[in-house]
């Protein structure tokens, strides 16, 4: 009896040891491509000797390669060690117990032991070698990354040979198949990235104009031409039949260095005046040529294309703006180099035209907002949301009146009430935000 005690303890230590083998090398492998290579060398820096250990092999893509495999090795074969143990030892002690109360033949009984001791540990296995140290080694990289480390040195210089065959084999396999050999690398999504900007931030690496502006450019392919665009109402233009004088007098009285031509209607625009174009124009001293052989072509974007093919599109053709069309072919607005930029920098202006209106706060709670700002900003500088179409808050405070805004309407917006400030034509230039407690609240009080 004693004997038999012994023989079970013993195999629960090894098959125990087994499935705990087999997880540190899973939160290895996990830990050793989603670690932060910046905080593994901050920590080398520190003098952390596990980090100096870890951090050649994270830089190279060779040797994270051969650490990867080194880790799918060592879960290989610790878990073919751990079945064959299991089949040859447990297994063989429970099949009498099957032929006793199940009446089965000894083969049978065998059978059905084998079954039911592989099924058992592939539960056990998934659960406390594979899914809790996975689990583990995502939500804490760096110290799971250094903490397996020491486990892995040996495995390395043992699984040596066997890496090279294997690593050798894949890649010739790999070219047959048309497929190119890539190595293993720490990429990181775009919500990765949001989360490690923001862990940043709250360590005091960045201030807080900084984590707003990465935050902005993270969002650059969410962001569409007509939120960033100058709308067609405000568009500084010329007509192709204007003398030249008169454009003289345009260009010398606008703030911009480029405008668009049209000719008849401004859903026809047919090229872009740079003013130094203009210029060379008047030294060469040629009256008798008219407008149209001064212009540029201006190339064109479709309003839902988003910023980052914009910013593409514009570094393809080499120029700062591009027309933005709307489904029917007119014009929607025009976008520029700079339009994106401010999106992401904040308002960019210079010495001839200064930055755009920003939102203001005012006494008693109130927030000035401009009529152009994207509602995505007013609705996180108010820590709001909003269930609105609109692209900018004057298309929102518009839409919620149901007609042309004029001075002093108000119009509620989700938990927020906007007073109209500044009209200036048809367009809504500013408005005053105030939040309001919802009907609800003031029932239940």
């Amino acid at each position: 009896m004693l004997l038999l005690s012994s023989l079970v303890l013993t195999a629960v230590l090894v098959v125990t040891t087994l499935i705990l083998v087999n997880a540190v090398y899973v939160g290895a492998e996990f830990a050793a491509v989603s670690v932060r290579r910046s905080r593994i060398q901050q920590l080398a820096a520190d003098g952390n000797p596990l980090a100096v250990w870890l951090l050649p092999i994270i830089e190279s893509p060779a040797s994270l390669d051969r650490y990867i495999a080194a880790c799918q090795i060592g879960i290989t074969l610790s878990s073919l060690v751990l079945g064959a143990y299991a089949q040859r030892t447990i297994a063989v002690w429970l099949a009498p117990l099957f032929a006793r109360v199940g009446g089965l033949q000894d083969v049978a009984a065998q059978s059905t032991s084998v079954a039911v001791v592989l099924l058992l540990l592939t539960v056990a296995q998934v659960i406390f070698a594979e899914l809790i140290p996975k689990t583990l080694a995502l939500q804490y990289p760096t110290r799971a990354a250094l903490y397996t480390l020491l486990p892995m040195i040996p495995s390395l210089w043992v699984y040596r040979p066997f890496i090279r065959w294997l690593n050798g084999n894949g890649a010739v396999l790999l070219r047959l198949l048309g497929a190119p050999a890539q190595s293993h690398r720490h990429i990181h999504s775009p919500e990765e990235i949001a989360l490690l900007i923001a862990d940043s931030r709250d360590g005091g690496l960045l201030e807080p104009d900084e984590h707003r502006r990465l935050q902005r450019a993270l969002r650059l392919n969410l962001r569409q031409a007509k939120q960033l665009m100058v709308p067609r109402g405000r568009i500084s233009a010329i007509d192709v039949n204007t003398p030249i004088d008169q454009v003289i007098d345009i260009v010398a009285e606008s703030p911009f260095s480029r405008l668009p031509v049209y000719r008849d209607s401004i859903d026809n625009i047919v090229g872009l005046l740079h003013t130094r174009d203009l210029v060379q124009w008047l030294v060469s001293a040629r009256p008798d040529e008219a407008l149209s052989s001064i212009i540029r072509p201006i190339t064109s974007v479709h309003e839902s294309v988003t910023a980052d093919r914009v910013l593409r599109h514009l570094r393809e053709r080499r120029t700062h703006q591009a027309l933005v069309v709307d489904e029917f072919g007119g014009t929607s607005g025009l976008i520029t180099l700079e339009d994106v930029l401010s999106d992401s920098l904040g308002n960019v202006g210079d010495e001839f035209k200064p930055g755009g209106a920003v939102a203001e706060m005012m006494p008693g709670g109130r927030t000035r907002l401009p009529g152009g700002m994207a509602v995505d900003d007013a609705a996180a500088l108010l820590k709001t949301t909003w269930d609105t179409d609109a692209t900018t808050v004057g298309g929102m405070v518009t839409e919620a009146l149901g007609h042309l805004p004029t001075l002093g309407e108000r119009a509620v917006v989700g938990n927020h009430e906007f007073e109209v400030e500044h009209v200036k034509g048809r367009a809504l230039v500013s408005v005053l935000a105030r939040r309001i407690d919802p009907p609800w609240s003031k029932d239940e009080s």
